[in-house]
């Protein structure tokens, strides 16, 4: 595995002439992540085009494009990312996309003779509004944390909570890319069958037991051609960035239809996704070994390179807020109630996509693969409900005199994730949040 190297664009020393780059937010010179965007309230709307962060800034690449012409692979690179998704931008691959990165870098860096032209092309943040990084042609939701896995499974097989395959192979399931949604979007509470405790028969009507999933979402960048499996070797030249992602979870609904096929209503009604991505190249410095510890079997070959082993992991700290009506009314603010990292996973991105290829099946630019639930190994560091409230048996106390086990209608569930590391600059994720609504109305005959 061919891992992105550190260049003139991770000196943690470099500054932008965007005042507010330099303030240790999430989104300083040495980040530079992509989103698509519009300005809010324009009278026609205005374009979806791409974006990228500076500070509490958002550089117009459309406005940058008219002003600024870039050279070679950066000037390609460019004008792929002002359509209004990216995934062109996303299909060129990395060289491309690392030199738009490094131009962008040498425009927005501190004393930069573009500045006087730049800073008509930035556009706040807070004037904003997001629409998904790209059309997501598929969603593949994996199972990469091993402690997540070993503490949901406890739950239902306490002798043996983890499946003989677990250690074997990155387990997943094809998702629904139609209800994938962008960060700050409401969904509603999700109707289907379940199977209360004690009865015979499932009823149908909203689900009771509803949760989130703290999460990685992987952008793909270049595809692969059909029955051409992606060597583990090259993996992560066929990943464009992360994501925050928040796969929202029916748990009563998943128990009752998961089997034998897996999930189904219990996951399909909303996924949420932040809007930046960060780059590869931007997440270089903050790689870790892969958390497999000795004792377990290895990998087979086609998902076997030292270079995973020693370097796989993305070091992401990761935590999950919420808030609540109640704590809006009163003023309070929202509390925090998991953290944990993505260095835990068990399997990686690049065993993922090597994984997902090797029966032939062809990628394509702009699918999006979830991580699943992200769990580090202490109980706080839970990325559920399911696991932090034991199934529901031990809910969480909240300000207010309020208790969840699992979300009410009115909950805000708020992700973040940053980087952190001696020696390098802070990157942070922004923001994956939403907020739960009520079911829709059952009208009579409409459902049994």
């Amino acid at each position: 595995m061919k891992a992105a190297s550190l260049n003139a664009t991770h000196d943690p020393a470099a500054r932008s002439w965007v005042a507010s780059a330099n303030a240790g937010g999430d989104f300083p010179i040495q980040n530079l992540p992509f989103a698509v965007f519009r300005r809010r309230g324009e009278s026609d709307g205005g374009a979806w085009r791409g974006g990228v962060a500076i500070g509490d800034e958002i550089l117009d690449l459309a406005a940058l494009a008219r002003c600024v012409p870039f050279g070679g692979e950066a000037a390609q690179a460019l004008r792929a990312a002002l359509q209004p998704s990216l995934n062109e931008l996303m299909g060129l691959g990395p060289s491309a996309l690392s030199a738009l990165r490094a131009a962008l870098f040498e425009s927005l860096l501190e004393g930069s003779a573009r500045q006087s032209m730049l800073i008509d092309c930035l556009v706040p943040q807070a004037d904003a509004e997001y629409a998904l990084p790209a059309t997501i042609g598929d969603y593949t939701d994996f199972y990469a944390s091993i402690h997540h896995a070993t503490a949901v499974g406890r739950l239902f097989r306490p002798d043996h909570p983890l499946t003989p395959n677990y250690r074997w192979m990155p387990i997943g399931y094809h998702g629904r890319a139609s209800s994938v949604m962008i960060s700050s979007t409401p969904f509603h509470r999700p109707l289907g069958q379940r199977l209360p405790a004690g009865a015979d028969t499932p009823e149908f009507g909203p689900s009771a037991r509803l949760d989130f999933e703290l999460e990685v979402g992987a952008f793909i960048g270049r595809g692969n051609a059909a029955g051409t499996p992606i060597p583990i070797a090259s993996a992560e030249q066929h990943l464009f960035g992360l994501c925050l992602l928040n796969d929202w979870s029916a748990r009563d609904i998943q128990a009752w239809e998961y089997q034998p096929l897996g999930p189904f209503l219990g996951k399909n009604f909303a996924t949420t996704i932040s809007p930046w991505v960060i780059t590869r190249e931007a997440l270089a410095p903050f790689r870790s070994p892969c958390a497999r510890p000795d004792a377990d079997p290895h990998p087979l070959r086609h998902l076997e390179d030292p270079s995973v082993r020693a370097a796989g992991a993305f070091d992401v700290q990761l935590e999950v807020l919420l808030d609540t009506a109640v704590m809006r009314e009163r003023g309070m603010q929202a509390v925090r109630i998991s953290r944990t990292n993505f260095r835990h996973a068990y399997w990686t991105v690049a065993q993922m996509i090597a994984h997902h290829t090797a029966g032939g099946c062809n990628l394509r630019p702009g699918d999006l693969f979830g991580s699943g639930t992200q769990s580090g190994p202490e109980p706080a560091e839970a990325g559920s409900l399911l696991e932090l409230t034991a199934g529901g048996g031990k809910p969480l106390a909240l300000p207010g005199a309020q208790t969840r086990s699992f979300l009410a209608d009115g909950d805000r569930v708020i992700m973040r994730g940053w980087c952190e590391r001696a020696g390098f600059a802070r990157l942070g994720f922004g923001v994956c949040e939403a907020q739960v609504l009520p079911s829709p109305v059952i009208h009579p005959g409409s459902a049994g």
